[in-house]
């Protein structure tokens, strides 16, 4: 049976190994954060705020360690964007009708990029005053 055929069937193809495995691995997470792109304006609003904000990290950071703090708490929000990004899909995959539970899921992923975005307030505001 082809590749064609069992993905067709809904069997699953046996999965690759070494390098072949990390190249599949690489073209899966650039599809993501593609669809994330194109489909979120808040994920591409915060694309914004990495590309200005790391090389104001570079700049103003006094030592490696605020650098770090400073750049890893912006990449921290964007996983976090891509985990509810990735949440809310799903939800909606189910159903598109109202539900509690549909609802509840995607308010605990919103008030996930809330609290990471207060984590950055508190790094950037900590670290710069």
């Amino acid at each position: 049976m082809s590749d064609d055929t069992s993905q067709a069937s809904g069997v699953i193809p046996p999965k690759r190994k070494g390098i072949p495995r990390l190249i599949a691995a690489a073209r899966y997470s650039l599809a993501g954060l593609r669809a994330a792109f194109a489909s979120e304006e808040a994920f591409r609003l915060e694309v914004l705020v990495l590309v200005v904000g790391a090389p104001l990290a570079l700049w103003l950071g006094e030592s490696p360690v605020e650098k770090v703090l400073m750049i890893g708490s912006l990449l921290l929000l964007m996983i976090v964007e891509l985990l509810n990004t990735g949440i809310e899909v799903l939800v909606n995959r189910v159903g598109s009708d109202y539900h509690e539970l549909s609802g509840k899921a995607k308010d605990i992923g919103s008030a996930a990029v809330f609290v990471a975005m207060v984590m950055v307030a508190m790094v950037w505001g900590l670290l710069l005053f």
